[in-house]
């Protein structure tokens, strides 16, 4: 392995290509932490960081007999993880933006009447929508959003896995997505800032 740590980036790649795990292994070890801090910085969440990165490295070396690098490999994984960043960023700001403008709804002093409807229809479309979930789904969500426990507690009072409750919380998550989807973002926004 002391060898991989002599080789130039284009002789990993190269290496990568015919399928070299020592060479996968080595630029694991050079950009990884980095990468993961930088995420980190930016997702505010190093368990999401930690799987943004875990999930970059398993594509990378998924497509790895068919790598095009035409600048240096630092830059390529950042632009990777820059764009993995805003995938996830993308996919957060609905539900985190639900999730603000009904705090903020519910406890504005001066809520319009249309504000009120708004949330009335965005509350009932919500829980229309977990009640299509199953039960369980429905428990883990109700306990990750509403009570506010985290992924380690809820396993620990359920008796699952933590892995079992990433992946229920994430059909829960999936589900109200394409569901809010249909709400009108740009409706919901003006109702907020009115």
């Amino acid at each position: 392995m002391a060898i991989y740590t002599q080789l130039d980036d284009f002789a990993l790649i190269e290496l990568l290509k015919g399928d070299d795990e020592s060479a996968f292994a080595e630029i694991y070890s050079r950009y990884a932490e980095n990468m993961a801090g930088f995420a980190c910085s930016k997702l505010y969440s190093l368990e999401d960081a930690r799987d943004l990165i875990h999930d970059l490295f398993v594509k990378l070396w998924e497509n790895r007999k068919q790598l095009a690098i035409s600048s240096n490999l630092k830059t390529y994984l950042y632009l990777l993880v820059r764009h993995r960043i805003i995938d996830k960023i993308r996919k957060n700001i609905t539900r985190e933006e639900y999730a603000d403008g009904l705090k903020y709804l519910r406890y504005a002093y001066h809520n319009s009447i249309e504000q009120k409807i708004y949330l009335k229809e965005l509350e009932d479309t919500i829980e229309k929508s977990l009640n299509e979930l199953s039960p369980r789904v429905k428990e883990i969500y109700q306990m990750s959003r509403v009570e506010e426990l985290s992924i380690k507690e809820i396993a620990e009072k359920l008796g699952l896995a933590e892995q079992t409750v990433k992946n229920q919380l994430s059909t829960a998550l999936k589900h109200l997505q394409k569901v809010l989807a249909q709400v009108s973002v740009t409706a919901f926004l003006y109702w907020i800032i009115s």
